[in-house]
């Protein structure tokens, strides 16, 4: 076994979007377990946009990542050794290890995979937080009804793609929006998307115009993922009693915390709000970790849809841990193509 493990921490904090230089990749010799731990490698890292509000040092549901600190992130790994009865070597788990090669760990949080039921990645991707994410946010805050329409940002993305497949099983016209044509084909003719119209073509009016022939009826639901021009153009179309469930903004994400200064807008929020006011509609923010007692439900159904080919999944994968500062950029700026992954060490 190697006698150093790796690990990516941030170096510093990012004045606006991240770069190269707010990362660090350094070596540390391997720890090693204590009574009732285990040391773990790991063989997938998930790379996630809430990831960039933990490189702020600004108030929010999770403390930030130190100066200095590995990198937060959610994993699969394989026990190389235990001092911990309830894990054995050769054990698959998935826990919040960070960016970093090797982990000790006393089982807390850690839950054991058999990879017999689907491929490992999964845990950090369609059968796994975001997948839950889509799920609890489209079913507990969305509260779909037959007929309805419903319009998701990041339409291609780990949470957009689920939430967008699970909608047209519930009987939903589901609009997507997503960057780029290819991103906008893939949801029409693979994941079963009525339409999905691309940000790129436009700014928010053209936007606007493309939604509302789209979606002919008004939007019911709109599951905020990005925030931007995208809540711009679907703000004036939603129908009363509609609802959006607040799921991420990745489009303001490098304007910091409350308080740290920006703007979406000069005008932005007074109509946003009022709209709300007059459209009785129903906003709802909401953490993943809100509704870790519906993950079991999750998992039996959304894993039966997999196997029945109803919901589908793709994955963009990057090889290296050291890689990972990239492919995390990449993903902020839209270049992945479904659930961002980084291969850190063989299966």
């Amino acid at each position: 076994m190697a006698q150093t493990m790796r690990r990516v921490v941030l170096a510093e904090r990012p004045n606006g979007h991240p770069a190269p230089a707010n990362f660090r990749l350094e070596e540390a010799p391997m720890p090693e377990p204590g009574e009732g731990e285990f040391l773990v490698r790991v063989i997938w890292l998930s790379l996630d946009p809430y990831m960039r509000g933990r490189m702020d040092d600004a108030e929010s549901y999770a403390a930030p990542v130190p100066i200095g600190g590995a990198m937060e992130g959610g994993c699969v790994a394989q026990v190389v050794t235990s001092r911990n009865p309830n894990f054995a070597p050769d054990d698959y788990v998935t826990h919040r290890f960070g960016w970093v090669s090797h982990a000790v760990s006393d089982g807390q949080g850690v839950r054991k995979l058999d990879r017999s039921l689907a491929p490992l990645s999964t845990a950090l991707g369609v059968l796994g937080m975001p997948g839950l994410t889509a799920y609890a946010g489209l079913h507990e805050h969305g509260r779909p009804m037959p007929g309805e329409t419903l319009v998701v940002g990041a339409a291609t993305g780990a949470v957009g793609s689920v939430v967008g497949q699970l909608a047209k099983i519930a009987g939903l016209r589901v609009v997507g929006v997503a960057g780029g044509a290819e991103k906008c084909a893939y949801a029409v003719e693979e994941l079963g998307f009525d339409a999905c119209l691309d940000h790129r073509a436009g700014d928010a009016a053209t936007l606007r115009e493309a939604l509302a022939a789209a979606c002919p009826k008004g939007v019911d639901i709109y599951f905020e993922n990005v925030g931007g021009k995208t809540l711009e153009a679907v703000i004036p179309l939603m129908n009363m009693f509609g609802r959006i469930p607040v799921c991420g903004m990745i489009s303001w994400y490098d304007l910091g915390g409350l308080g740290a200064g920006g703007a979406p807008g000069p005008n932005l929020l007074p109509r946003v709000w009022r709209t709300i006011l007059v459209q009785r509609l129903r906003v709802r923010g909401f953490i993943v970790t809100d509704h870790a007692d519906r993950f079991r439900d999750f998992v039996k159904e959304v894993s039966g849809y997999i196997r029945d080919g109803r919901l589908k999944y793709r994955e963009s994968v990057t090889e290296g841990l050291e890689n990972a500062p990239a492919a995390f950029i990449g993903m902020l700026e839209g270049r992945n193509f479904g659930k961002t992954l980084v291969k850190v060490g063989a299966e």
